[in-house]
């Protein structure tokens, strides 16, 4: 997973079947990113989880958080994820 996430603009780690995995995915998507996805086992817990620039962005909470205040957008160009 750390090769995903330094290759990769955004990664959203979760799993299959999980409704909050797929609200965060298709919230990026809706921006026009394409987000990474590593899916885990049924057992894990406390997904998702995105990272944006190799870093630590936060669960669904902290994504939707930032694209309510209008950070989201500057956060994923500056991790060139977006080129508007």
């Amino acid at each position: 997973m750390r090769r995903m996430v330094a290759e990769n603009p955004v990664v959203v780690v979760g799993r299959r079947g999980c409704c909050m995995c797929y609200v965060a995915r298709r919230l990026l998507q809706e921006l026009g990113v394409n987000p990474a996805l590593c899916e885990l086992g049924e057992e894990a817990d406390m997904l998702p989880v995105v990272f944006v620039g190799g870093r630590l962005l936060g669960g669904i909470d902290r994504l939707v958080a930032v694209h309510i205040t209008g950070e989201l957008v500057p956060i994923l160009k500056d991790a060139g994820a977006l080129w508007l």
